[in-house]
């Protein structure tokens, strides 16, 4: 697989994986969520919220967009919930109903865009995720945000594939089953996304 800069690789570390007794209280607060309990699936909420929220704004490069589409993930993850079996894991679920509903906002972004064509100076540049926090150096700063860029010209279906292993920790077949491809395919997604993401990364100050 292709190298990343160091400081690149870093900004792409996986979160660890939960544990056991993480895993099987959430098994349990499913069930009861799929019972209509709300105060078991707002736990479910709190735990899944901030991860689900860092997919949409890496995804959609504006934090307003990204909170809306958090926001409706979970109320159709709700809606939703009676109906999920299991078969894979939670989080990979809501992924797959965020990233549909990130989709669908990017197409009706287009759109709007194309209507409003006075105001295309003023929407080319999205604006990007959340600064880091003031103590954050600003060479990590500057990192991160062309980092950010990065992603962004990435084509989508290699910008969703990277960011979902590389960032989110999901592994291959949890990743093939949110895209819905192959785990070959999620492999050949990742590669080339990084490769891509490397040249660009070294030819962009």
């Amino acid at each position: 697989m292709t190298a990343l800069p160091a400081s690149l690789d870093l900004l792409l570390t996986v979160p660890p994986d939960a544990t056991a007794s993480e895993n099987d209280l959430e098994a349990l607060k499913i069930r009861a969520a799929q019972a209509g309990d709300m105060a078991a699936f707002e736990w479910i909420v709190r735990r899944h919220e901030q991860r689900v929220f860092a997919f949409c704004c890496r995804w959609l490069r504006c934090t307003e967009d990204a909170r809306e589409v958090c926001q409706d993930a979970f109320v159709r993850a709700w809606q939703a919930l009676p109906e999920f079996e299991g078969r894979s894991r939670l989080s990979t679920w809501l992924y797959q109903i965020a990233l549909n509903l990130c989709r669908d906002r990017s197409k009706s972004r287009v759109i709007r865009q194309r209507d409003q064509t006075t105001l295309l100076d003023e929407i080319a540049e999205p604006p990007a995720c959340p600064k880091p926090c003031p103590g954050t150096s600003a060479e990590l700063r500057g990192e991160m945000e062309k980092l950010d860029r990065g992603l962004a010209m990435l084509p989508e279906k290699l910008r969703a594939a990277l960011i979902l292993v590389a960032m989110e920790g999901l592994n291959q077949k949890e990743c093939a089953e949110v895209l819905g491809c192959s785990v070959r395919g999620v492999e050949g997604r990742v590669h080339r996304a990084r490769q891509m993401l490397v040249e660009w990364w070294n030819e962009v100050p």
